[in-house]
């Protein structure tokens, strides 16, 4: 489970549509309260910060409409408790040098100089 901290266009098409899942699945975990995966690092740092996990998608949503590709997955931002408006994700579980490196190594065709 994984969202990346590079930005989305930087993302090749394998990337994008994973994290674009795994966004959704910590959606649903946080915003309606399901208890599988609730405790993964990935999520944790995402408590708290809904908007801010819901500003992310938006940009995976223009990337994907950018690239050709339907999008028929829309998250609804009503209005979000409190413990939950963060609009600014701060938190890293990996450095952003490892995340690019990570990439790297996968060989594909993520864009992570």
């Amino acid at each position: 489970m994984r969202i990346w901290d590079i930005p989305i266009e930087n993302l090749c098409r394998k990337h994008l549509l994973a994290e674009h899942r795994e966004l959704h699945a910590i959606w649903i975990i946080i915003a309606h309260g399901k208890k599988g995966y609730s405790r993964h690092p990935e999520v944790l740092r995402w408590r708290g910060k809904l908007e801010a996990l819901w500003l992310r998608h938006e940009s995976q949503k223009r990337e994907m409409l950018r690239r050709g590709y339907a999008h028929r997955s829309p998250l609804a931002l009503r209005p979000v408790a409190r413990m939950h408006s963060g609009k600014v994700q701060v938190t890293l579980i990996e450095s952003i040098e490892v995340q690019r490196r990570k990439l790297r190594d996968k060989a594909c065709e993520c864009v992570c100089w």
